[in-house]
């Protein structure tokens, strides 16, 4: 099966990024339902695989972020995307609005406690990244972090942008790969998926007076992603911007990354040293045993 491009997804580092200019509904790589289930069955089933030789290996760690507007599909790419992924050897983490402790603390403090081991998948539905969106777009919450004595500037954003980059390069040189997914939702795509929630009684739920308010700040939340993408995107922890308007095309697409990710990190089986081989072999023999 032919992979999926999506090179022209990844944001390039350093520059600006209007996201006007990326498309929220693309030509669907699928062409079917069928089609469609064929191929993310197909990515679940590699994945699985490449899981399990990351949990073997114990060489590295993976860490998929995953942000975007409510609606977005977040929930529902991971459940769909992971499927497959042996619970034993993943972890995912949601990440809610900050507590007490939490406040008391720098703010990539939380995160850290997180991050998945070597030979673990990691997988933050929101993340670190609502430090520099949620609190660009209402910077009045930062005031509950101990920000009170300096001015909330352009300077601001871009200490924590640099202490982001700093983060994530620390990682890298320790064996934990990050890759991050910005799920771009247009907000009429958004309108009819709050009505949907609305109208559905099963969906009910999901529904969140907040996102209305939040939703009046739209412009203010497309400029706090731009910048933040444009800044933090960088060659060995990047962004991706993901189409999300059509949730199954967008599913494909991250899962075929997910695929890429691991399959780049050219992992092999632990060898084993004469002394394990023999042992083995001794154990094969009694188990060959009958009545053993």
């Amino acid at each position: 099966m032919a992979a999926i491009k999506t090179k022209g997804l990844r944001v390039k580092p350093g520059g600006k990024l209007d996201l006007e200019d990326w498309p929220t509904r693309i030509e669907p790589v699928y062409g079917s339902t069928q089609r469609y289930r064929e191929i993310l069955e197909s990515h679940v089933s590699r994945l699985s695989e490449l899981q399990q030789l990351l949990y073997a290996s114990e060489r590295y760690a993976v860490l998929f972020i995953f942000q975007a507007m409510d609606a977005a599909g977040k929930d529902g790419a991971i459940s769909h995307v992971m499927s497959g992924v042996n619970p034993q050897g993943c972890h995912i983490r949601s990440f809610k609005r900050p507590s007490e402790e939490e406040l008391k603390h720098d703010f990539l403090w939380r995160a850290s406690r997180d991050l998945p081991e070597r030979g673990y998948l990691g997988i933050f539905n929101r993340s670190y990244y609502e430090e520099v969106l949620v609190t660009r777009v209402h910077p009045q919450l930062l005031r509950g972090e101990g920000v009170k004595a300096r001015k909330v500037d352009q300077v601001f954003w871009a200490e924590r942008y640099h202490a982001i980059r700093e983060f994530e390069r620390h990682l890298h040189e320790d064996g934990t790969r990050v890759v991050k997914f910005y799920l771009h939702l247009s907000k009429e795509e958004q309108r009819k998926r709050l009505l949907a929630r609305l109208d559905d009684p099963q969906k009910n739920w999901k529904f969140n007076p907040d996102d209305l308010e939040e939703r009046g700040h739209w412009k203010d939340y497309m400029r706090a992603y731009a910048d933040c993408l444009a800044a933090t995107s960088t060659k060995d922890a990047p962004w991706y911007v993901i189409p999300a308007d059509d949730k199954e095309n967008a599913r494909l697409l991250i899962s075929q990354v997910a695929v890429d990710t691991l399959a780049g990190l050219k992992m092999s089986y632990p060898k084993l040293d004469a002394g394990r081989r023999k042992e083995l072999k001794a154990a094969r023999k009694q188990l060959s045993k009958k009545g053993a």
